[in-house]
Order: C-alpha cells, then sequence, then structure tokens
C-alpha cells in the first residue's frame, strides 16, 4: 500500500480504533511512548503540553542523592567530573556554588503534575547509593507519584571494588526502596556488567516491577586552552539504540519485570523496532529535547501508519515478535548474525 493511501486512511479513522495500548509496571498506557527523565518534565506546562501530543505517561526530572543529603562538597565534586556529569544535572545545576537544593519543592512538583495530568507520573531518584533514598521514596509515593524509577548513576572507578560489589550497591539500593514503598519501581542501569543476563535476573528477582535499558553515561572532555576537564554534552543518536535494542531482545519473555527501552530512540522506526523486540515502553528524550514534544503525535502517526500498512491490529500483537526468545535456537542466531555481519561488511 502506498505511504499517500495509508496516509489518508489513517487520517479518515477515528482515533482509538487501532489499539496502540501496552501495560508497563501494571500500569496500562494508551501508546508505549513515554518522555524520560529531562529538564522537559520539570515544567507543568510542559507536561501538560506532553500529554496534549500524545505521551502515555512520563518520568519527572530527577531528584538527585546530593540533593536529599545536603552534600555540598560531594556536590562539587561530582559536577567538576565530567564523567559524571549528563543532560539532567548539567541542566538542573549549571554552576557549582549558590545551588537551591530543592526536595521539598520535588515533592509539591510530583502534586502539581498528578493535578495537570491524566496520564501516570513517574518519579525519579538519581544517585550511587541508599543514602537518603527511602525516606524521600515514601515521600514521594505519599506526593501522589504512580511509580518510581530508579536512576543508579553510578561509575566504578575504585580499582578496589569488586564487580560482585557494584551489583550488590545496585541489589541493595533496589532492596532498601522496596521495602520502603508499595509503588512499582523500575531500575535504569548502564550496560557495564560482566553479565547483563545474570544481573538483569538478580534484579528481576528482587522485586525490579522494570528495568529500564539503558542509561547513558556522558563522558568527559579535555578544555586545551583552560587545560581542564570538561563535561562534554552530546545528545544522543540512532545507531546507540542498537544496544538497548539488542538486551530488550534478550531479555523479553524470561523476566517478570517490564522492559523499557531508553537511548537512541527518534522515530518511529524505532519505536516499531524496540517494540517488536520486546519493550512495553520507548523512552524519548533527546528527539525532544532537539524537535520539541510536538515530535510525538508525529511518532504515533507514522507508527499507525505502518501498522496499517502491515495490517497490524495492536502493539500487543507485534511486541516480542523479534525477540530472542522468538528465535527456535537462539544461541545459533546469535553466531549466524555476527558472522553475517563481518561478511557483508563494505
Amino acid at each position: 500500500m502506498a505511504m499517500a493511501m495509508v496516509t489518508e486512511t489513517i487520517d479518515r479513522r477515528e482515533i482509538g480504533t487501532m489499539d496502540l495500548s501496552t501495560t508497563y509496571m501494571g500500569l496500562k498506557l494508551k501508546n508505549p511512548l513515554m518522555p524520560s527523565a529531562s529538564p522537559l518534565t520539570s515544567d507543568i506546562s510542559m507536561i501538560r503540553r506532553l500529554e496534549d501530543e500524545g505521551a502515555s505517561s512520563l518520568v519527572l526530572y530527577s531528584l538527585f542523592e546530593e540533593q536529599i543529603a545536603h552534600d555540598a562538597a560531594e556536590l562539587d565534586h561530582h559536577l567538576t567530573h565530567g564523567s559524571e556529569s549528563y543532560t539532567e544535572a548539567l541542566s538542573y545545576f549549571p554552576e557549582a556554588t549558590g545551588l537551591v537544593l530543592g526536595p521539598e519543592e520535588y515533592l509539591a512538583h510530583i502534586e502539581k503534575a498528578k493535578r495537570a495530568v491524566d496520564i501516570p507520573v513517574i518519579a525519579s531518584l538519581n544517585g550511587a547509593s541508599v543514602g537518603g533514598w527511602t525516606e524521600y521514596a515514601r515521600k514521594i509515593e505519599q506526593a501522589g507519584a504512580d511509580a518510581l524509577e530508579l536512576n543508579v548513576y553510578y561509575i566504578a572507578t575504585d580499582p578496589t571494588i569488586s564487580g560482585a560489589e557494584v551489583e550488590a550497591r545496585y541489589l541493595g539500593i533496589l532492596s532498601a526502596i522496596k521495602s520502603a514503598v508499595n509503588l512499582p519501581v523500575a531500575v535504569k542501569l548502564g550496560p557495564y556488567f560482566s553479565s547483563m543476563a545474570w544481573m538483569a535476573q538478580r534484579l528481576d528477582e528482587a522485586g525490579a516491577n522494570a528495568l529500564v535499558l539503558f542509561n547513558r553515561f556522558y563522558q568527559p572532555d579535555i578544555d586545551l586552552d583552560e587545560l581542564e576537564v570538561v563535561p562534554n554534552l552530546i545528545l544522543s543518536s540512532t545507531p546507540e539504540m542498537r544496544l538497548p535494542l539488542r538486551w530488550v531482545a534478550i531479555l523479553h519473555g524470561r523476566l517478570k519485570a517490564s522492559l523499557a527501552a531508553t537511548t537512541g530512540i527518534h522515530s518511529a522506526s524505532d519505536v516499531l523496532k524496540i517494540v517488536m523486540a520486546g519493550a512495553d515502553v520507548a523512552q524519548l528524550c533527546s528527539v525532544l529535547l532537539k524537535r520539541g514534544p510536538g515530535e510525538i503525535s508525529v511518532i504515533l502517526r507514522e507508527v499507525q501508519m505502518w501498522m496499517e500498512e502491515k495490517e497490524y491490529e495492536s502493539i500487543n500483537q507485534m511486541k516480542g515478535s523479534m525477540s530472542q526468545k522468538s528465535c527456535p535456537d537462539p544461541a545459533s542466531f546469535e553466531r549466524a548474525n555476527y558472522m553475517s555481519a563481518l561478511h557483508n561488511y563494505v
């Protein structure tokens, strides 16, 4: 079917005749598009706009461990070391001095967001240790958040800390939070584990309601004029999606936890691929920062067009259809794919 014909067909259809719904951490969502934690969700008017454009839910900007601890010295350390800096930190903490730390303002923001929109509002805690997270997790639940995303932003740079200790840190944070709240809890983690599948299984067993794959660790740069290490913020690009795509496909159907994919999702094609790999939701960030919240409605229309052309009636019909579990011999599939990629490179 020609794309022009598909567009005309979709335009004439009543909204909602195609089932784009999905379930994430037990939350029934109208579609899989979820704006992730970013400066966009720090503004109530923008949150309303994201809902109007079609977002099915959203993750609020993060409350940082440093804010909770009120430890200015530690905060200065994190901000002045580029390896610990990323989109939200750069936006929320533009300078290392004169900061106004606002855990209480964050709780008020949750309450305002819940009153402003009808879609689920997911709070976000960002840090690397248990610290004061449990107390604020309870307060976040009391403020009305529908779920909580734990953004464990930790880079193991100490050579005396083993891989097992790093894994125990993640599991300890999750266990502490799960014991403190009744909210669904997602864990946003990086890919740097010696056995990613084993770690995912452990988090699943420890009660994670969802895994968000993957955290994007921003790398520092060196200013040759000032001779100092500086943060280097570069928004994601579509090729970066291949890492979460691969692991979503591997983990789909093997865990109780929901799967969210993040990093490099910029188009309807990206969303369709990640859903077919097995993701329950696709988190959007860089594309919205680049093109604005209106990109959500663009992606939704194009997803519908593709589904109409391919005669899919629902998101659930395609979810996981291209996962590793759907392959009769997953190990052989991985090896064959690897060899094919090498032999066909031009």
